[in-house]
């Protein structure tokens, strides 16, 4: 391909939009032409440390089949493809992370006009769902996997901390596999709002409760014998909600680290109290497998969740610093409350 395409680049917290030539595929390999790819807390935790170098994020993506590469007439589960085609993409690879955290000039950087799925392991998937509900389901994956690791039971009282998009996802995913009660921790009031609408049966709002006491005490009000929660999932992604959340739970209850995919420092907090005494399984997840995708997939494809009301704001690729910002402090594009942000390309 003789065509230029717009990438978005960062190197240490500076945003620019470069052009670089769209290569024609690898064998084996596709060029997407992207519609949306989303900013994730991954991207946005690695950029408040800031880069050493320059490097193309975006790995939440969905996208036109642009072109295919030699020998490639199916997707990972078997299903014909064709140019023409809109495709989600499991952005991790064997050795470590994947799309989003390579270099730019590859065009393997969700945050562009086109991404070459060229890297080693690549997954993806044709889909005829809406691009807005595409954008999710990477993050859908992590809700999924979350689930999986909690062992969640019919009837279990849940607390999800985070209402963000892995909150919300993870959130959906509890409802589906059986909780009998979910209990959302977050903010601001316009993202429990989101929350209630997925299925929060209560949600406690941080910057109306401040206090971790009161916070940990209205979710015993809302347990059975106010024992606590059966599972907590810690999608926050805040040192602090991690010692809070122990706290949450009851008995032999389960913890779930879901929000710190990047490394946020350390905490200290009594191990004897919050786990040994409490008898607790703890569990934790990195990134999703494949096995995830195929299980979030039909789901997704259904269509009798709302899962794209969950996109709240659609920027250019010049407005990425905007996202980032947004998500970094006030969650406000504006005057508007912000929930996912999703980067347009060009498709």
């Amino acid at each position: 391909m003789a065509e230029m395409a717009r990438a978005v680049v960062v190197m240490g917290q500076e945003f620019e939009v470069r052009e670089y030539p769209i290569p024609d595929p690898d064998p084996g390999a596709i060029v997407l032409k992207q519609e949306l790819g989303g900013i994730c807390g991954t991207d946005l935790h690695y950029w408040q440390h800031g880069f050493t170098e320059e490097k193309g994020l975006g790995h939440e993506n969905v996208g036109i089949v642009a072109a295919l590469g030699e020998g490639v007439t199916h997707d990972s589960i078997g299903r014909p493809v064709k140019e023409g085609d809109r495709v989600v993409l499991q952005p991790g690879i064997p050795a470590g992370f994947g799309y989003g955290f390579q270099e730019p000039s590859k065009l393997c950087g969700g945050f562009a006009e086109y991404m070459h799925l060229n890297l080693p392991g690549t997954e993806w998937w044709r889909t005829d769902m809406s691009a807005e509900v595409g954008v999710l389901t990477e993050p859908f994956t992590i809700g999924v996997h979350a689930v999986d690791r909690s062992r969640i039971r019919i009837g279990d009282t849940v607390v999800v901390q985070g209402s963000g998009a892995i909150g919300m996802v993870t959130l959906i995913a509890a409802r589906l596999s059986g909780a009998g009660k979910l209990i959302m921790v977050g903010g601001p009031p316009e993202r429990l709002a989101i929350g209630r609408k997925f299925g929060a049966d209560v949600t406690i709002d941080i910057g109306e409760v401040p206090s971790v006491e009161e916070r940990t005490e209205l979710v015993m009000q809302e347990t059975p014998r106010g024992e606590g929660a059966d599972i907590v999932f810690e999608c926050a992604g805040f040192l602090s909600a991690t010692p809070e959340g122990l706290g949450y739970c009851r008995h032999s209850g389960t913890f779930v680290e879901v929000g710190h995919f990047v490394d946020m420092g350390s905490i200290d907090f009594n191990i004897n109290r919050l786990l040994m005494r409490k008898n607790l399984s703890l569990e934790a997840v990195w990134a999703s497998q494949t096995s995830h995708f195929v299980q979030a997939l039909p789901i997704l494809e259904r269509g009798d969740i709302p899962f794209g009301d969950m996109v709240s704001h659609v920027i250019p690729l010049d407005r990425v610093a905007e996202g980032f910002a947004a998500l970094n402090g006030t969650y406000h594009l504006g005057d508007e409350t912000v929930c996912k942000i999703a980067v347009s390309g060009s498709a």
